[in-house]
């Protein structure tokens, strides 16, 4: 682009900027995020009308490192020295080498860590000042310049270089998104359920209102005695345990020799309105425990749990402990919560208040959307799953690219209000799953000490919807006096790539620790860190709890279990949307 034609796009973008409504909220902020300490700032008004009082004293000290810092910038401006900053949203030159821009940036990000600063500085319980905390994020994130065209050099350049084209391109897929309720976050036309993702080979062979039950086609000549039954979170779609065939953790399980059998959810419609947890318990959990006992002729499995399936299952097991009966020869947890103390940035949407509300409106029957559901997890990382497309997608009109882990992130699932409900109250507010004969559920008393099982829990240690210390929280609930049977191993990365992270690809890496810990930190101060994948871990706990090596079945089911459908079965395919 010529100097002129530049000098030429950039007076009328200023023009633009000067007669939008922006402009007041500019005119102090120097991009998005309005100056913290302005007579008129609303942040400041906002904190004071949600009842968060700031010591005079540490506001007047904010208040002055404030005006120093920008009086420096002001300086450097002045003398013509580009202010450095290092933050992947601006990482294109165009941020760097453009005066306005760059300075732009520089003082978006003083406003923003001063904003941060203040909202950490309120006098408030803590429980509040997190919602303050994350109020104020949110804020931060959405005014960032890189989310708006007018002060984004990287969307301007690419609508000289495309004559327009990329505006309407963005405008299009604006309208497509408009449509759909939700952002897009991967080229969904690439994919299929049952044609290229959640493609293992296997049949439903039960299957009633809530669930689907998936039995694998054994890959080896001999499997092992008990089989594994996998149980996925009923909040998402199962198939993230089988995306495609190199990073399908129920094909690797296949692969090693086990007859797995795995829980497809229903994703509710209305005439589920009413279903409870008691029901997801009963019908669903120990129902698919029994259909995989009778099927294999087995009184033992391998019992998996990831998310809230972990604590569904966990639940089910401590209710047949309860009824005498003990049907795990292993519990394999991951990401899981049993101990609901410390539930990372979740915890902003629930207190007594929300959850009272969720009750009168659901509780007694109704459905939760699934998009609701997605947009509050989007809202946890809006930086990485909201702001990022809206800059690549509707600013530089780019349709964006084909990601399997992504297209299954965007098929979302409605809950039942009244199971929705109970699991708020009882674990995330009140958290009374952890406490011994707290709860009555399908009738009998929950003690999650009484699941007579080895246990292998995994967390990840960037995930920020169950933190890793969460999980291992799980440590001192199950086996309590017989800690040796369990084990735990730390991943890297967050909730899902942490978990997804294939045995062939040989990424990333993991922390063990033999040694039992009074807490998750001095586990992990004595933890080993090994590279690669945690699976071949994973799958050395459950060869020693899977019996001996039989002849592997020449057809799935049984006499009374029938292939209803090929895998992945018909409930999968329902869209919330």
């Amino acid at each position: 682009m010529s100097d002129t034609s530049q000098s030429m796009y950039m007076n009328w973008m200023q023009e633009l900027i000067k007669h939008s409504p922006m402009q007041e909220w500019m005119k102090n902020a120097g991009a998005g995020v309005q100056n913290p300490f302005a007579p008129d700032s609303s942040i400041l008004a906002s904190l004071k009308e949600y009842g968060a009082e700031i010591d005079p004293a540490v506001l007047t000290r904010l208040q002055s490192e404030y005006f120093i810092e920008l009086g420096n910038l002001w300086k450097d401006f002045i003398a013509a020295k580009l202010p450095q900053f290092d933050d992947r949203r601006f990482s294109s030159s165009n941020w760097h080498e453009q005066t306005n821009h760059a300075y732009n940036v520089a003082i978006y990000l003083l406003n923003a860590r001063f904003l941060s600063l203040l909202a950490e500085s309120v006098q408030a319980p803590e429980k509040k000042k997190q919602k303050i905390r994350f109020a104020v994020q949110q804020m931060v994130d959405a005014m960032s310049p890189a989310n708006f065209l007018a002060t984004n050099p990287e969307a301007q350049a690419k609508l000289i270089e495309t004559k327009g084209e990329s505006l309407m391109s963005g405008i299009a897929l604006m309208l497509e998104d408009l449509q759909k309720g939700r952002i897009s976050l991967t080229d969904e036309s690439a994919f299929e359920v049952g044609k290229n993702v959640a493609t293992t080979e296997g049949s439903v062979v039960f299957e009633n209102r809530l669930f689907q039950l998936i039995q694998y086609k054994p890959l080896t000549k001999t499997v092992h005695q008990r089989p594994l039954l996998m149980m996925p979170p009923c909040i998402n779609k199962f198939y993230i345990l089988d995306l495609q065939p190199e990073n399908s953790l129920v094909r690797y399980a296949v692969e090693q020799g086990h007859t797995v059998f795995l829980v497809s959810w229903a994703n509710p419609d209305q005439s589920m309105s009413d279903i409870t947890w008691d029901d997801y318990i009963e019908q669903g959990a120990i129902k698919a425990i029994e259909v995989a006992q009778e099927i294999s002729k087995q009184d033992k499995l391998n019992v998996f749990g990831f998310c809230v399936g972990g604590t569904i299952v966990s639940t089910a097991l401590a209710v047949l402990a309860d009824r005498g009966n003990h049907p795990a020869s292993s519990l394999t947890l991951l990401t899981t919560l049993l101990d609901f103390s410390n539930t990372g940035v979740l915890d902003v949407f629930v207190d007594e208040l929300q959850v009272s509300m969720r009750e009168q409106t659901l509780g007694h029957g109704g459905l939760m959307p699934g998009r609701d559901l997605a947009s509050t997890f989007s809202s946890l990382r809006p930086n990485d799953l909201v702001w990022n497309y809206v800059q690549s997608n509707y600013l530089k009109g780019q349709k964006p690219p084909a990601f399997d882990l992504l297209y299954w992130n965007s098929d979302s699932t409605n809950l039942p209000g009244p199971m929705f409900c109970w699991y708020l109250r009882n674990t995330y507010l009140e958290n009374s799953l952890k406490i011994p004969g707290k709860l009555t559920v399908a009738g009998n008393k929950v003690d999650l000490s009484k699941i007579d099982a080895p246990v292998f829990i995994y967390g990840s240690k960037e995930d920020h919807i169950v933190p890793w210390q969460a999980a291992f929280a799980s440590m001192s609930l199950l086996n309590p006096k017989k800690k040796t049977r369990n084990s735990f191993v730390l991943g890297a990365s967050g909730h899902i790539a942490g978990v997804i992270n294939p045995a062939s690809k040989n990424k990333r890496n993991y922390w063990i620790n033999d040694q039992s810990a009074v807490d998750a930190q001095s586990w992990l101060d004595a933890a080993t860190e090994c590279p690669g994948s945690w699976w071949p871990q994973w799958a050395t706990f459950l060869k020693e709890n899977a019996g001996k090596m039989v002849k592997a079945p020449a057809k799935l089911g049984a006499v009374g279990y029938s292939e209803l459908e090929s895998a992945p079965g018909r409930y999968v395919k329902v869209r919330a949307d």
